[in-house]
């Protein structure tokens, strides 16, 4: 039976709708089926640098500790923890009773022994005195005896002339010359010669016992003179030793009252008054000063960043107590020995524990401070150090999350090893990105460089002006080449690559 045309009609319609209906569906199907990502143009960034970060805390060049070096009862501290102290300024007395005893006894120690010098120089005088008079009555006793010599010389001549005399008048007298009488005055001028020459005889033996004694006197007074000397020297160096114990009580008493030794910071006060100081093998600990003339930040640096690090590299350094205030700095020193994140101190371990992560201490000095920082800054303060470790300028860069590492395909290709087997070398990732042409995804192997916060340098693989997809990741992971894909309309600025 013929359809009429209005049937015709409504068929011809409902055909229609269906294609269009299956049509729409089909493109639908098709928009949905296609990944939209994220894309970033690539531009030329003028600069790019690569830090690393790390945090740690305000550290002064140096901490000195004061200990009691005497012993004594702690009467007054003057300063309290943070405060500015100068070179020379009084920080603590301790009781000086018992020292000031100790220093007036040896004082009265001393004046003994310098009295007893005194003595000794006066008793040396008396004895050089006692000495040179004695040598002048050896002098005197020799002159005397070169007399007694001179005299028992003439009378000698005296007594042999008056015997030639007696001879000659005993001649005469018995010849009957001369009478008795003169032959009696020249028997007596002979007797009288004789005893002349006695007297001088007598006289030499006389000056040389005065001699005799006079020389033991100058022996003995030689031997006073140097008994003398010697206890000089006795009390001399008696003397030294008790000035010298005097200099040790009065050093002693002036470590009663302990003063700054430099310029600094009170860090830590760990004495109280009214305790007793000693001053032995367990020394007591007064206070910490710390030298805040050059101030460091310390920080620790993983091991995996620390070969990135170098001696003279600058940094910025925010401390927590100042908020967003960026510190410029510079690297001073790392240290060679890593240290575990359970250690408190450097140093190589015997006991290993390969699976805890090391970390390297950092030293950072501070440059440039203002006197206005320099004085708010404080031992202990909670620092964080971002260090430029590289900086290159006018490079392309990509985001960081827009690299990724295409696995590679096919088997290990077998290779000959020294020994004459065969090795499988394991075949590397490729690194790049997928750029976006003509609606399609790219895959481009990339040479990187330096990596900075959020993007990394492209050394080779790409230009300015492509586009790079950047996500979403869990699409980019699994993208493959020459994938179809949209773009996603992005809402506002450009991505890290454009250094927006």
């Amino acid at each position: 039976m013929a359809l009429s045309r209005k049937k015709k009609i409504i068929i011809g319609s409902a055909v229609g709708a269906l294609l269009v209906a299956i049509i729409a569906i089909s493109i639908f199907a098709t928009r949905k089926d296609t990944p939209e990502v994220t894309v970033v143009k690539l531009a030329v960034k003028p600069e790019l640098k690569s830090t690393v970060t790390s945090s740690g805390e305000v550290r002064p060049i140096q901490f000195m500790n004061l200990t009691s070096e005497v012993q004594g009862k702690i009467e007054e501290i003057t300063k309290k923890e943070g405060d500015v102290v100068q070179k020379g300024e009084v920080l603590v007395r301790l009781d000086p009773n018992q020292l000031e005893s100790g220093t007036e006894a040896q004082l009265a120690a001393f004046q003994s022994a310098q009295t007893q010098i005194t003595a000794a120089e006066n008793q040396r005088a008396q004895a050089n005195q006692q000495l040179n008079v004695a040598q002048i009555a050896i002098d005197t006793a020799r002159q005397n005896a070169a007399t007694a010599q001179t005299e028992i010389d003439r009378a000698q001549v005296e007594l042999n002339a008056a015997n030639r005399e007696l001879k000659r008048a005993e001649s005469l007298l018995e010849s009957g010359v001369i009478a008795r009488q003169e032959f009696d005055q020249a028997r007596d001028r002979v007797e009288t010669a004789q005893v002349s020459l006695k007297t001088a005889r007598e006289r030499l033996e006389s000056q040389r016992i005065s001699i005799r004694d006079a020389q033991a006197r100058v022996r003995q007074q030689e031997i006073a003179v140097r008994d003398s000397s010697n206890a000089i020297q006795r009390a001399s160096k008696s003397a030294d030793q008790q000035a010298a114990v005097l200099r040790g009580q009065r050093n002693q008493l002036d470590k009663s009252v302990v003063v700054a030794p430099i310029n600094g910071v009170i860090a830590e006060i760990p004495a109280k008054v009214g305790t007793f100081a000693v001053a032995n093998f367990s020394t007591t600990a007064l206070l910490t000063i710390a030298d805040m003339s050059e101030i460091n930040v310390e920080v620790k640096v993983d091991e995996t960043e620390i070969d990135k690090v170098a001696v003279g590299q600058k940094a910025k350094i925010k401390v927590d107590a100042f908020g967003e205030q960026e510190l410029e700095g510079e690297v001073l020193q790392k240290t060679p020995l890593a240290v575990g994140k359970s250690q408190t101190s450097g140093g190589l371990s015997t006991n290993i524990n390969v699976q805890e992560a090391k970390e390297f201490r950092v030293v950072i000095r501070l440059i440039n401070l203002n006197a206005e920082m320099q004085g708010a800054l404080r031992p202990g303060m909670s620092a964080t150090a971002e260090i430029t470790t590289k900086t290159e300028n006018n490079v392309i860069a990509v985001p960081l999350q827009a690299i990724v590492e295409k696995k590679p395909e096919g088997s290990p290709t077998p290779a000959s090893s020294p020994n004459g087997q065969e090795s499988f070398d394991k075949p590397k990732a490729q690194k790049g990105v997928f750029v976006l042409e003509n609606g399609r995804a790219k895959f481009v192997a990339v040479e990187t460089g330096i990596t900075g916060d959020s993007d990394i340098q492209i050394l080779s693989g790409l230009s300015a002006d492509q586009e790079v997809i950047t996500g979403p990741s869990k699409i980019l992971n699994t993208l493959k080449d020459d994938t179809q894909v949209r773009k996603q309309e992005r809402q506002g600025g450009g991505g890290g690559a454009n250094g927006s």
